[in-house]
Parts: structure tokens; C-alpha cells; sequence
């Protein structure tokens, strides 16, 4: 028996192998355009399989390919007489569209229509004939009728689709929004379908549409769907405020959870809107009922609030920092405020003894070698700002033994290289600088580059490294809030060492400087500079993007901002700020699309 069984597996496999051979032939033949081979090929796959579509179709196509459309027809009306398949209706009403038989064609494609009539479930194969031939029209009235007819069927996301695709934004806006209403487990999604059509202009006339469509919807039958839906597009426009109300609305009718806001009040953080930001913190700290979400909201008030902060209200700041104390306690879940507390009295007031003293206590609690860590990264900062460079080198080195490879350690690398930068032994800066190039932190990796390429450019073309080691002493009067004095270092470069490459480091960072004391029209001028004369610098794609931000954001010349962010579009293609640059410039533009 056992022959017998092998032969007819051998005889089975045979056949599929030769069936699949042929298969491929007839593709190979229709993608090369050899249709009359193709159509041979398909008519014998077809004899042995008459009920596939698929043969059917490519027969049908090669007819037409050959302007055959006679024998298309007759071979189309013989199937229609064998298959109630309305697909094939459509195919017969194509073939008479490409004889420009309009009449004939529409008589048919009103065939397949109405067999949804008698059948919803027809609508399937219906939609994909009338797609196949792009006849959204003709998609769009089956996909409609069919949801008439059977109302559990719900294809307004395919409905969305064909109308962006015709062109129709409101319709396409309304379908989303129906979808969404229907399956908001799918809200993610429709979102980032819907931002493909809307941008942070919010005048735009996609945007106003959008939000009248909801608008509406919302007065027709109130649902958080719509509040969410306007929270979202608000945030796209960078309207904060009107967001935070959407956002409260929600909240009151669910007050389960703050994560949302939460994360709008970050958002407004990141975008510079402190006002909202702080607004909205101060909201959290007022609803909030889990200990982590108040100290959270706590840690970066205090945060937004110490950025403002004049010298005069210093001791404000302090005294809120030690209330926050009395009330929760120091102790591991209020790490993040010991540590802000801490670099407060040390960068702003001066009080690096009561910072550190404070810092070694809170090394004293019960923490994870991932917690010590953070507290000795800012003890050895304290100690840099004093310039007690080797005492800061212990606490970083310990980082670097107790937590090998980790983000933090690599962070413990580069303030090692950046603290013997600032004291002038490039080389060992260096060598520490060449291991961070690879660091599994981009951030990192990315400053540890742009630092070592500032040493080597700079230190062979003066032997006493007289320029690198004043720049060095202004990043570090920086880092110590001593932008003034940074400021003036810098400009010592700039007179002294005219001839040198280290200029146009300097001007940038004079540039960042100047922003930071909001002296806009200077920091202009320094970035403006660096364009006119070293156009073909590494600062280059940077300086652009910077005076483009400027002009704004605070100078009110968006037509130049438009042409610098079209320079970084056209001729720096590998910037990092390729991608930002092409949508504010978009933006700028007026487009209705990101």
C-alpha cells in the first residue's frame, strides 16, 4: 500500500508545483505587458479553475489591454448567465466606459447597485469592483446604501477615505467623527488620519471646518467624545488655554483620572506657554487626590516659577520649597524636589554650603543606587559651580562605577569631560568625549560630539590655546548663571582672536546668550553674522533655524523666518531640524496639510 500512497502525494505535489509555475508565467507576462500570452495562459488556468476571480479579472483586463472589449463583453454576459455575482456587473459596465458607452455603462453599474437592494452583504465585492477602476462615486453610494439598508454595518471609516480622496474635507471630516462615535476604542487612530488634514494655523480653512463640524455635533448630543476631539485640536494649534477648558469639562463628568491633564500642562511646559502651564499645575495641585500626581504638579510649578523668578523673590521661592517639606517630609518620593531645592539655593542664591549639607542628608535615606546617583550628579554639579573641579570629579566617578552603562553613567561621563573642559585639560575631556560618541543616549552622544569637535577644531591653532581656554571659561560663567560676565569673555574673543575658528562658536553662544536675557535683536544680529561668514560651518544649518525662530516668535518677520527655514528645507537636508523646519514653514506658508 505504501506505493500507491507515495504516487498519488508525488502526483498531488506535481500538480500544484505545475499549477503555481503556470500561475506565475501568466503574471510575468501580464507585468511585462505581453498581454496576448497572458490572456493564453489565464484562459487555461481558468479552464481548470472557472470560479476563481481572480483569473476572471486578469482575463477581463487582458482583453481590455488589448482593446478587445467584443470579446470581454461576450465573455463577461456568459458569466453574468452562470454567476450571480454582482461584481461582474461592474466589470461589464468598465467595459462599456472604455468604449465610452456611457449609457450602457451606467445601466450596469445601476445593476450592481441595486443587487445591495436585494443583498447588503453585496456591497463587498460591489466596493472593490467599483475601486479597482477608482469610481469612488460609485464606492461611495454602495458603501451608503448598504449602512441604510443593514445599520450595523459601519463604514464610515471607508467612507472617510474615499471622500479625502475625492476631495471632500467636510464629509471626510463628519465620517472620522461618526467612526469615532461608533468605535472610540479606535479615537487614536482616527486622529492621526484627521491630522493629516489639519495643521497649527488655526485659521486655516480645514481647521475652522473641523471644528464647526464638532461643534455642532456637540450641541445635537452632548458626549466627552466631542471635548476630547476639540481638547486634541486645540493642542495641534497650540492653543493650550482652550485645550485646559475642553480638558476640565472632561474632568468634571469623569474625574476618575488627572493623566490627561497632566500631560496637557507638559505639553504647554515644552511649548513655552508657562502661563497655561503654570495655570493648569496649579489646577492639578487643587484636584489632584494621589500623593505622586500633587508632587508632581508641585515639582514643576516650582520649576516654571523658578525660570521667571527676579532676585527679589528668591526667598519666596525658598520658603515654598521648605513648606512642601513640612507637609509631605523629605523622604524618596519627594527626591526630585530635594534635588530642585538644593540646585535653587546653590545657582541662585548662592548658598552652596546649605545646598550640599542638605544634599549629603538626603544620601542618608533609605534611596536606590539610581536615586543616590541623581543626588551626587547635582552634589557634583554644586561643586563645579564652585569650581572645585577634582572634589566633583569623585562624585561623578562613583556614578560611573556603581551604575556601569547605564543613561545616568554616561551623563556622569560627559560632566566628567565637561568639568575638565572648563579647567582646561582638553586632552582628557577628549578621550572621555571620543567614548560618549557612542553613547545608547542620542542626547548625550549628540553633546559629547559637538563638544569634542569644538576642542579639536580649536586647540592646534594657538599652542597656548589662549581662545579655547577664554571660550571655555565663558561656557562655564554660563553654567554658573553668570551670563553677563559669559557675555563679555565672549566679546573678548570676538576682538581678540578675529582670525580664528573658534568665532563662530563664540558668536553662537553669545546668540544663545542674548536670548536667554531676551535681548532678541542681538542674538539676530550674532546668528546673522555667522550665516554671512561661515556659511560652510558645522553652526550653519543651527544659526539658521535659531534666527528663524526668532523672527518668529519675537521679531514679527515671518517672511524672513520663511526663507531661512526653506534654506534648511533645500540645502541641509540631513539637519536635525529638517523636519521642524519644513512644518513651520509649511505653516508659514499657509498650507492646509502638515
Amino acid at each position: 500500500m505504501r506505493f500507491p500512497i507515495l504516487f498519488i502525494v508525488f502526483f498531488l505535489t506535481s500538480t500544484f508545483v505545475f499549477a503555481q509555475a503556470d500561475d506565475m508565467l501568466a503574471k510575468d507576462y501580464f507585468k511585462n505587458g505581453d498581454y496576448e500570452k497572458a490572456l493564453y495562459e489565464y484562459k487555461n488556468l481558468y479552464k481548470k479553475s472557472p470560479s476563481s476571480i481572480t483569473y476572471i479579472n486578469q482575463i477581463v483586463s487582458a482583453y481590455q489591454q488589448l482593446e478587445q472589449y467584443k470579446e470581454a463583453e461576450i465573455f463577461l454576459l456568459k458569466l453574468i448567465e452562470r454567476v450571480k455575482y454582482p461584481a461582474f456587473m461592474v466589470e461589464l459596465g468598465y467595459n462599456y466606459q472604455l468604449q465610452n458607452d456611457i449609457e450602457n455603462a451606467t445601466i450596469y453599474y445601476n445593476k450592481a447597485l441595486a443587487s445591495i437592494d436585494d443583498r447588503p452583504s453585496n456591497v463587498f465585492s460591489v466596493v472593490k469592483s467599483f475601486q479597482s477602476h477608482t469610481l469612488l462615486n460609485e464606492a461611495i453610494v454602495s458603501y451608503e446604501k448598504a449602512m441604510l439598508l443593514k445599520p450595523d454595518y459601519n463604514f464610515n471609516l471607508q467612507l472617510a477615505q474615499l471622500y479625502g480622496e475625492q476631495g471632500n474635507i467636510e464629509k471626510m471630516f463628519t465620517s472620522y467623527i461618526d467612526f469615532a462615535e461608533k468605535t472610540p476604542s479606535l479615537l487614536r487612530n482616527i486622529k492621526l488620519k484627521i491630522n493629516n488634514f489639519i495643521s497649527e494655523d488655526a485659521t486655516s480653512e480645514n481647521n475652522i471646518l473641523f471644528r464647526k463640524i464638532v461643534l455642532k455635533k456637540n450641541q445635537q448630543e452632548p458626549n466627552l467624545l466631542w471635548n476630547d476631539l476639540l481638547s486634541w485640536l486645540f493642542i495641534q494649534q497650540k492653543d493650550f488655554k482652550k485645550a485646559f477648558i475642553q480638558e476640565k469639562a472632561i474632568f468634571n463628568r469623569q474625574p476618575e483620572s488627572l493623566s490627561n491633564i497632566e500631560d496637557l500642562a507638559d505639553i504647554a511646559s515644552s511649548e513655552n506657554d508657562n502661563e497655561t502651564a503654570k495655570e493648569i499645575y496649579t489646577f492639578i495641585i487643587e484636584k489632584a487626590q494621589d500623593q505622586d500626581t500633587l508632587l508632581h504638579a508641585h515639582y514643576k510649578l516650582l520649576q516654571l516659577e523658578t525660570e521667571e523668578v527676579v532676585k527679589e523673590n528668591y526667598n519666596d521661592i525658598k520658603a515654598t520649597y521648605l513648606a512642601l517639606f513640612d507637609e509631605f517630609g523629605t523622604f524618596s518620593q519627594t527626591l526630585n524636589l530635594q534635588i530642585s531645592y538644593a540646585h535653587f539655593l546653590a545657582f541662585y542664591m548662592n548658598e552652596t554650603v546649605n545646598a550640599t549639607s542638605f544634599l549629603e542628608k538626603t544620601l542618608e535615606l533609605p534611596l536606590t543606587e539610581l536615586e543616590k546617583a541623581a543626588v551626587k550628579l547635582e552634589l557634583g554639579d554644586i561643586l563645579v559651580l564652585q569650581e572645585k573641579f577634582n572634589q566633583a570629579l569623585i562624585y561623578y566617578t562613583q556614578i560611573q562605577r556603581n551604575l556601569k552603562n547605564s543613561t545616568i553613567s554616561q551623563e556622569a561621563r560627559y560632566k566628567v569631560a565637561k568639568a575638565s573642559y572648563y579647567k582646561g585639560d582638553f586632552k582628557w575631556a577628549e578621550s572621555q568625549l571620543k567614548i560618549l560618541k557612542a553613547s545608547t543616549s542620542q542626547l548625550i552622544a549628540n553633546d559629547a560630539l559637538e563638544l569634542k569637535l569644538l576642542i579639536t577644531d580649536n586647540k592646534y591653532e594657538d599652542s597656548l590655546q589662549t581662545a579655547l581656554k577664554l571660550y571655555a571659561k565663558a561656557d562655564l560663567l554660563a553654567f554658573q548663571n553668570r551670563n553677563e560676565e559669559a557675555i563679555n569673555i565672549l566679546d573678548k574673543i570676538l576682538i581678540e582672536h578675529k582670525t580664528e575658528p573658534i568665532i563662530a562658536q563664540a558668536l553662537y553662544k553669545q546668540g544663545q546668550l542674548f536670548e536667554s536675557k531676551k535681548q532678541f535683536e542681538k542674538a539676530a544680529t550674532n546668528y546673522e553674522s555667522i550665516i554671512e561668514n561661515y556659511r560652510d560651518g558645522i553652526l550653519i544649518d543651527d544659526a539658521l533655524y535659531k534666527l528663524a525662530e526668532l523672527y518668529t516668535n519675537h521679531l514679527e518677520q515671518p517672511e524672513k523666518a520663511k526663507a531661512l527655514y526653506e534654506q534648511i528645507i533645500f540645502n541641509h537636508a540631513d539637519s536635525i531640524y529638517f523636519v521642524d523646519a519644513r512644518k513651520r514653514f509649511r505653516a508659514l506658508r499657509g498650507d492646509a496639510i502638515n
